[in-house]
Order: structure tokens, then sequence, then C-alpha cells
């Protein structure tokens, strides 16, 4: 695991174009096939995502963002 292909929450929520990072929790909840954290410090401190799966669950649902999906069509 390369340390780039690690993101936190603010990451996760601009992977998917959610406006605030602590949206991340309730899609936590709400999504039961949504990638886990590799790393979970717990309550109020950090969780890190593997972009590689974060990716691969937001394309498959439709969910990447806007600035990514501009990026990707250059």
């Amino acid at each position: 695991m390369a340390i780039d292909d690690l993101i936190d929450a603010r990451g996760v929520a601009e992977l998917l174009g959610l406006a605030h990072y602590n949206t991340v929790s309730v899609y936590q909840h709400r999504y039961a096939d949504m990638p886990r954290p590799v790393l979970d410090l717990g309550k109020d401190r950090i969780k890190l995502w593997l972009r590689p799966e974060m990716e691969r669950w937001a394309a498959e649902r439709g969910r990447a963002s806007h600035r990514r999906q501009k990026s990707s069509r250059r």
C-alpha cells in the first residue's frame, strides 16, 4: 500500500462530491457496501481509506465528484 493511496474523510468527501466531510460518516451508516477505513484510530480521531477502493465504489454508484469528472475529460 502506497502512502499516496490513503485519503482522509475530506478526501473521501471530495471524491464523492459531498459538500461536507462529516457527511462521510452518514454514508458509512447508510451504505453497507461502502469501503471501510483501513485505519480507524477511534471516535473523533483520523480515519483513512484506500483511494482506489473509494474511486471504484464511487464509480459503481455514479458518485464521482464533478471535479474528478472534469479532470478526466482532458
